[in-house]
């Protein structure tokens, strides 16, 4: 048995069949098509499921491009469907508007701004309070370039962290808290019990969903990659990044892979080829036990909701380059054509035959 039949080509039909999954990451390099595939992979899962929300955490939001529709930070249908939502969350704006401004919230905002990474962290914290009170049956996150996304996969333990010490200097500056309450007039709710409070609220929040993101049942990431270096050493960066954080990930998308199509002639494409399919025998050498995705370079772009929907269709089939139906009847085509110019010309050489005959 040769190697291809021994690895048949991974779909993400694994993420389908896993009906006990709650949070689907989808993260990767800039630039490797991660929107595209959030946004298929949602489309595939509302079909399967009763309600799916995706969540773009990127500043630079595509999802609206994608499905030529605008989103914001509150959950709105998508055309078309009647169970597929979509919203984009600014982590910098959610923080701010999180924390608020003044009272015991600026004191905490201007607090939690002085410990390095518990910004993001904090907001996506309120976010995800946010979006645990929703029902939806699975939430889909178009996450920002790798290093952005390690951070806010980072965020139980910096934000933990942040907490052990601003409480720490609530210890320490407790009776100043207090005078400063007092100094300016406020209440109880200013006092060091409501900050305390606050704080606690926060890290309880913190470790449930510490405890579901390490939940192999509950969440998944799906690292999407196109076959080239740059793009195999950053995912390998991110895979050992995410068994550190205990995070399950066993899917991956090989993006914009060029096939060897009939009839394809340009030496550039071919040397693509070439180059691509080595990175492609590392892939597959590196991540033997994972379901590996290949999806074809179009040449078009993928957005609006048909398109998608057609795209779709490489995620649960491997791709088959163009020695397909059209081209068989093009050649048999050309085989009738071919066989009625040789029946007349047997029919004009045995013309000339009996004209020769008769001479």
């Amino acid at each position: 048995m040769d190697s291809d039949q021994e690895l048949p080509e991974g779909t993400v039909q694994n993420i389908l069949d896993q009906d006990s999954l709650k949070w689907v990451f989808v993260g990767g390099k800039g630039g490797v098509g991660k929107t595209t595939c959030s946004s298929v992979l949602s489309i595939l899962l509302s079909r399967v499921r009763p309600s799916v929300l995706i969540i773009s955490t990127d500043p630079a939001h595509n999802l609206s491009d994608a499905f030529q529709q605008r989103f914001t930070k509150s959950p709105t249908l998508i055309n078309g469907f009647t169970n597929l939502y979509a919203m984009e969350v600014d982590p910098t704006t959610e923080n701010e508007e999180a924390l608020g401004t003044d009272g015991m919230d600026g004191f905490l905002s201007d607090l939690a701004n002085s410990i390095p990474g518990i910004d993001e962290a904090m907001s996506f914290a309120e976010m995800l309070k946010l979006v645990q009170t929703m029902d939806y049956s699975v939430i889909v996150f178009d996450t920002a370039p790798t290093g952005h996304t390690l951070r806010l996969l980072q965020f139980p333990s910096t934000l933990e962290k942040g907490l052990v010490k601003m409480m720490s200097l609530k210890n320490k500056f407790g009776g100043l808290i207090s005078q400063m309450t007092r100094l300016f007039g406020g209440g109880d709710e200013f006092g060091e019990d409501a900050i305390l409070g606050k704080l606690e609220g926060m890290k309880e929040l913190i470790e449930q969903v510490n405890m579901q993101f390490k939940d192999p049942d509950l969440t998944t990431f799906v690292c999407v990659c196109i076959p080239e270096f740059l793009s195999l050493y950053e995912t390998e960066r991110l895979v050992q990044e995410l068994t550190k954080f205990e995070i399950d990930t066993h899917n991956i998308i090989i993006n914009q892979v060029l096939y060897d199509e009939e009839g394809v002639e340009s030496q550039l494409l071919k040397a693509r080829m070439r180059m691509q399919q080595k990175y492609l025998d590392q892939f597959y050498m590196l991540y033997d036990d994972f379901h590996i995705t290949k999806l074809p370079l179009l040449p078009e772009e993928v957005c609006g909701v048909d398109a998608l929907k057609s795209f779709s269709r490489h995620f649960l089939s491997p791709y088959q380059p163009s020695v397909n139906e059209d081209t068989v009847e093009e050649v048999e085509r050309r085989v009738s054509s071919l066989r009625e110019q040789l029946t007349e010309a047997e029919a004009e050489l045995e013309r000339l035959r009996k004209g020769k005959q008769k001479v």
